[in-house]
């Protein structure tokens, strides 16, 4: 327990880490959705590729370095996983961005309209946790 919660504050601090340093370095948030989304759009700056590098470096490291992630995949089809893909993507763009640009940027700069894309991230969790766990196995 005491094991998860350094390993999860160390976790944050480095998200917040790479998140300011985005800022202060580029002057670009580091909404994941958005740098993918210009990635994929070929809009010029190679910090969208380091920062996508170093995210994916961050993991490797983290695997070398003993950390496991914990994934638990229950009786879900490939068919609902891929439609709760499209659903979350299909989200970032209603939304105007990701958890990640919402919820530490935004929230860090005090947008009142990030402040309630993370209160409806969090109530629609909540609420989809509940209903795949209750409801829906209840029927």
């Amino acid at each position: 327990m005491v094991y998860q919660i350094i390993q999860s504050t160390i976790g944050g601090l480095l998200i917040g880490a790479a998140a300011a340093g985005l800022l202060l370095i580029q002057g670009k948030i580091a909404g994941v959705s958005g740098i993918v989304g210009g990635v994929i759009r070929g809009q010029p700056g190679a910090w969208r590729w380091t920062f996508l590098a170093g995210l994916i470096t961050a993991g490797i490291l983290a695997r070398l370095g003993g950390m496991t992630a914990s994934l638990q995949l229950g009786t879900e089809s490939i068919f609902a996983l891929a439609i709760g893909g499209f659903l979350v993507g299909l989200g970032t763009r209603l939304g105007n961005g990701c958890t990640s640009g919402h919820g530490v940027c935004g929230l860090g700069n005090l947008s009142p309209r990030s402040a309630i894309a993370v209160a409806t991230f969090m109530a629609t969790g909540a609420i989809t946790v509940y209903v795949v766990r209750h409801v829906m196995v209840a029927s």
